[in-house]
């Protein structure tokens, strides 16, 4: 058996070799973790932003607001909240003279609170082109919204008839979410619940590039596709949502005072940001086609 005072002893310079790869050892395993920890953060990242993205998606159809199951935040049944989905899908086609058809579809999901009305007239060729201004008259001021044709003619063209039929007289904004990037009030439900609308529904009109900054008019609807209605919400900051919403138009800055009063005021039962029916009531009077 070998002794161990008759082992080798190593040199400064196998000393110096030694620690140096004891170093260089050190170095990797430290850039390794470096790069775990990079990936990891990363990951960890891209989850939050889309749990935030879903949460507003969510909040806004009232999943997180507390709202009925069959409203959404812009939609008619919206959450804005709206009513239940329907089972069928609408679509929008385009003709040559550049008018398009809208499909307006009955609502066939049971739901108690709808109101039959009718549907637009002249679906088949309804116009892109021009602007509808409608004045919102409420108990707390008037706002004037306008509607852009060219980027939603169906909901324009929908939201116009309604007025016209008198559909929204008389009805609250049962809605108000107070968030910091996500301020908006949401009305067109006249039974006040939530949950509902007309007896048609029809199809979204988005691209990737919709967004919905302070002042925008966008149509609220259910998780379901094709499930827009009558109810809208007013954005009186810049709010982020996945592009599902119409956008359909804008507000003018005598109407985003009247909100700003209505979310200075606060959401019922909420200290600091809510979500929920607003402390100052807004009751709509009338909407009507200005001029």
């Amino acid at each position: 058996m070998r002794h161990l005072d008759c082992l080798p002893v190593p040199t400064n310079k196998q000393r110096r070799e030694a620690a140096q790869r004891h170093l260089q050892r050190q170095l990797e395993r430290r850039t390794e973790l470096a790069k775990k920890r990079r990936r990891n953060l990363g990951l960890i990242l891209t989850a939050l932003a889309a749990v935030v993205l879903v949460g507003a998606a969510l909040l806004f159809t009232g999943v997180l607001g507390g709202d009925d199951d069959a409203a959404d935040p812009a939609a008619d049944g919206s959450t804005p909240t709206t009513s239940a989905p329907t089972s069928s899908s609408a679509t929008r086609t385009t003709n040559a003279d550049g008018t398009v058809t809208c499909e307006y579809l009955p609502d066939e999901s049971g739901n108690p609170n709808l109101t039959d009305v009718g549907t637009p007239p002249d679906p088949e060729a309804t116009p892109t082109q021009g602007r509808v201004d409608l004045l919102m008259a409420t108990d707390q001021g008037d706002l004037t919204l306008t509607l852009d044709r060219s980027i939603a003619p169906c909901a324009a063209a929908s939201f116009t008839y309604l007025a016209e039929q008198d559909f929204y007289a008389g009805s609250t904004c049962h809605r108000l979410v107070t968030q910091e990037a996500f301020g908006l009030l949401q009305c067109g439900d006249p039974t006040g619940t939530g949950s509902g609308g007309p007896s048609y529904k029809y199809a979204e009109e988005v691209t990737a590039e919709t967004t919905y900054p302070r002042g925008t008019i966008a149509m609220a609807k259910t998780a379901a596709p094709s499930s827009t209605g009558s109810q809208f919400f007013l954005t009186f900051t810049d709010v982020t949502l996945p592009p599902e919403y119409t956008v359909v138009g804008s507000i003018d800055e005598a109407g985003l005072a009247v909100l700003d009063t209505v979310a200075a005021g606060g959401v019922q039962g909420a200290e600091g940001p809510g979500d929920g029916p607003p402390n100052i009531p807004v009751t709509v009077e009338d909407i009507a086609v200005a001029g």
